[in-house]
C-alpha cells in the first residue's frame, strides 16, 4: 500500500512539472458559437503564430498578439481555402474564430470573431 502512494506522489510531480500552463492563459476555437447567421461556418485552425493546431480544440496559447491560419470548411461543393488573421490575444478568454461565406453561393469568406468568453478557472496574473 506504501508503493501504491508513493508511486501516486511521484506522478502527480511528474505531471505537475510537465504543465507550461500557469494560473493565466488563453484559448482559440474554429468552432460555431452562434447559430443565428446561416452563411457562418466552423473554422479549421491551421496555425497560430509558429505553432501548427492539428485537430486539437480549443487550443491553449499564452496571451499576445498572434497570426492565426484558418481554413473555411468546404462550402456549396467548393474546396476550402486558408486565409490568415492578426489576432490579439488577451488573459483568461476563449475566442471562436469562424468563416464567414458572403453568401450561400460562392466561396468568398472571411475570418471573423464569432464570440469571445471568459474561461472559467483561469485567473490574470497581477502585474
Amino acid at each position: 500500500m506504501r508503493f501504491e502512494k508513493w508511486c501516486l506522489a511521484a506522478a502527480a510531480v511528474m505531471v505537475t512539472g510537465c504543465q507550461t500552463w500557469g494560473p493565466t492563459w488563453s484559448e482559440v476555437s474554429g468552432t460555431r458559437y452562434t447559430r443565428i447567421d446561416p452563411d457562418r461556418e466552423a473554422a479549421i485552425l491551421i496555425s497560430i503564430g509558429d505553432q501548427s493546431v492539428g485537430s486539437v480544440t480549443p487550443y491553449r496559447v499564452a496571451p499576445g498578439t498572434y497570426r492565426v491560419v484558418l481554413q473555411s470548411p468546404a462550402h456549396n461543393k467548393f474546396t476550402g481555402s486558408e486565409k490568415a488573421v492578426t489576432l490579439k490575444i488577451e488573459p483568461c478568454k476563449r475566442y471562436y474564430i469562424n468563416a464567414q461565406f458572403d453568401n450561400p453561393v460562392t466561396p468568398a469568406w472571411e475570418p471573423v470573431t464569432d464570440y469571445v468568453e471568459t474561461i472559467a478557472g483561469c485567473r490574470v496574473s497581477a502585474g
